[in-house]
């Protein structure tokens, strides 16, 4: 499975490159074309599991000023 992140960045809000950085401590892979970022689970995981990640990604750019979307397809 993997998860698709999209972020919708702010002119008052934090850096890219902060925010680029952050995001890859999380096990983000950046790259380029209809979304932003990748994530890799290796194993098939449950709306639990990707509500739990998804929150972690929310408390991660916490502060930035940023939107984001996720999303997981198997």
């Amino acid at each position: 499975m993997k998860s698709y992140l999209i972020v919708w960045f702010n002119s008052e809000g934090g850096k890219p490159s902060e925010i680029n950085q952050r995001l890859m401590s999380l096990g983000f892979k950046p790259m380029q074309g209809t979304h932003d970022y990748v994530y890799e689970w290796g194993q098939n995981v449950n709306v639990d599991e990707i509500l739990r990640f998804g929150d972690k990604v929310q408390v991660t750019l916490q502060g930035l000023n940023v939107m984001f979307k996720l999303e997981t397809i198997n």
